[in-house]
């Protein structure tokens, strides 16, 4: 199995550690392993000096080799068992294959590990111990100086129970004993019940031993200091597999011990039950009685629900910015639908009217161009009358063919404009599409407003015709509304290697500067109520939008607004 050692862990990631490791080149891969899981390490190369160490500074728990020069391992941790001082700090003895479990335990450590083992469990071993004493133990005595450790023995099989009841009463301790989960948990339950330590079988019964760990583990977790808070040892086979010891470390447990070895449990409940029974007594010396755990659990709890007002907040927030977003993209594409719903409209109107008018209007011309003919064809009269007459019918005849070609032009650039069978991109001449938009609002214009024209760009730009139909004739109109008197429009085009820009120039009273970033934004308009819907510059500069082009407002040189529209160029075939 693998993963993270370090997941469920709820440890401060500050804890700091005494490494006592003689060998560098072993005691630098420890203490990088270490350290990237979040500890702060501290390293002695011998016993001795480590001793000299604990006289001034307490880690939160030692790693120490077995073999160490000079006092050994075994030696160190019976001289910090001696010492009101360290005497209950955690201590994970590092052993040899060869050594094996009784090297660990009988010099009084709480925890060994294989140098050759996994490093995760080491990992593991350690996040356990530290767990265990940040649980601690009772607030203080619970009368007497001297009590014996009370052991909770959780197994389905008779015979285990009966005999670890057997084994573990020898060294003093007053044992309890439950064959499935309903009574285990009836005797953690039992009133004024305090246990200094649950073994737990955790494969072989007929309970799920990780579920039932769980369970006992989060019943302690949840209790108040001095109630459930003991250490919890899972019992397996004869080598758990890494995978038992992982969800048996997730699921609560502070150590996995052999089951076919029952002088290794009795030697790792002795010197649990004894650390126990030691930290009380430190306890009840130094009279902290549990002050010190208490204000941390209470810090650590205020630092949630702080922590958990600020997720809080930070979401609300966030939940209103992209409700924002969400709105505006809404109020968006609801202007878009209807200018679009607008455009579609307008476009099938025009060709209506533009095929409605254009049939009679052939049938005029063709009567128009007969008519002209036949009279022609007419001999001059004698009369002076006679010629006036005729010569002022020729004169109204030649009058009506100007008026009903210009109808006819008209007409064509009604067509032109609609041309809703070419909604693709394809090659469209500027010039003409200009002209063709000049024509169709002609009547804004009028006499008062003259069009200057440079077309020294491209002739041909590609892009779809609703980029010089649209949004050419929105600022042309939009030009000649904001002209109160006489003026000058100027459309000039441009291209470089890599874009086609078309500007437009007007003599207006120009755009204010804190106007320019809403003129582009949907419904906005300065014209009157009735006058305008403000749909125009936000479709138009959609449209540049869908050409990857640019659409920017600048003071022209006459003080009027100056609309740039610029296009990337494409060849005709993207």
């Amino acid at each position: 199995m693998s993963g993270d050692p370090t997941a469920g862990a709820d440890l401060a990631p500050s804890h700091r550690l005494l490494l006592v490791e003689d060998s560098e080149t072993q005691a630098l891969e420890l203490r990088l392993q270490l350290e990237a899981q979040g500890f702060a390490v501290q390293r002695c190369a011998t016993a001795e000096a480590a001793l000299d160490l604990l006289n001034t500074d307490l880690p939160d728990l030692v790693v120490a080799d077995h073999h160490l020069p000079g006092m050994n391992g075994d030696e160190f941790t019976r001289q910090m068992r001696l010492s009101l001082r360290t005497r209950a700090l955690p201590v994970v003895m590092l052993t040899s294959a060869r050594d094996g479990e009784r090297h660990g335990f009988e010099s009084g450590a709480d925890a060994y590990v294989e140098k050759s083992a996994d490093r995760d469990l080491l990992v593991l071993r350690i996040r356990a111990l530290l767990r265990e004493r940040r649980g601690g133990a009772s607030d203080g005595p619970s009368g007497a100086a001297f009590r014996r450790g009370r052991i909770l023995i959780v197994d389905g099989s008779a015979t285990y129970r009966a005999f670890f009841t057997g084994l573990l009463s020898q060294e003093g301790h007053t044992v309890v004993a439950a064959a499935d989960r309903t009574a285990a948990l009836a005797a953690l339950d039992e009133p004024g019940a305090s246990f200094d330590c649950v073994t737990l079988d955790l494969i072989g019964s007929p309970y799920d031993g990780i579920a039932l760990c769980t369970e006992i583990g989060e019943r302690r977790s949840r209790a108040e200091t001095g109630g459930l808070a003991f250490p919890l040892i899972g019992m397996a086979g004869a080598k758990p597999d890494k995978s038992l010891l992982v969800a048996a470390f997730a699921a609560g447990a502070d150590d996995v011990v052999s089951k076919a070895d029952g002088e290794v449990l009795a030697m790792r409940v002795r010197g649990l039950v004894r650390r126990r029974l030691l930290e009380e007594d430190n306890r009840r010396i130094s009279g902290e009685f549990g002050d010190r755990e208490r204000a941390v659990e209470r810090a650590r709890a205020e630092a949630e629900a702080a922590a958990a007002r600020a997720a809080l907040a930070d979401a609300l927030q966030q939940a209103n910015r992209d409700l924002e977003d969400a709105n505006r993209k809404l109020t968006e594409a609801q202007a878009k639908l209807v200018q679009a719903a607008k455009m579609a409209s307008l476009g099938e109107l025009v060709a209506g009217i533009a095929h409605e008018i254009n049939n009679p209007l052939a049938f005029i011309l063709a009567h128009q161009g007969t008519v002209e003919r036949l009279l022609g064809e007419l001999p001059t009269p004698e009369a002076a009358e006679g010629a006036r007459a005729l010569t002022k019918a020729r004169d109204r005849v030649g009058s009506m063919r100007l008026g009903l070609t210009r109808i006819q032009e008209l007409v064509l650039n009604l067509r032109k404009f609609s041309r809703l069978d070419e909604g693709e991109r394809g090659l469209v001449n500027v010039p003409e599409a200009i002209e063709t938009v000049l024509a169709l609002i002609q009547h804004k214009l009028g006499t008062r407003i003259a069009v200057a024209r440079d077309f020294s760009g491209r002739a041909e730009i590609h892009c779809t015709p609703a980029l010089l139909n649209q949004v050419v004739m929105n600022i042309l109109g939009n030009a000649a509304d904001a002209i109160p008197g006489e003026g000058t429009i100027t459309i000039a085009t441009s291209s470089d290697a890599e874009t086609d820009t078309i500007r437009i120039s007007d003599t207006g009273p120009g755009i204010p500067e804190d106007l320019r970033e809403k003129i582009f934004e949907p419904f906005f308009t300065t014209k009157p109520v009735g006058s305008g819907t403000g749909l125009g510059l936000a479709i138009a500069y959609s449209v540049v939008q869908a050409h990857s082009g640019s659409l920017t407002v600048e003071t022209a040189p006459g003080g009027g607004a100056s609309f740039v529209i610029g296009i990337p160029r494409q060849p005709a075939s993207a």
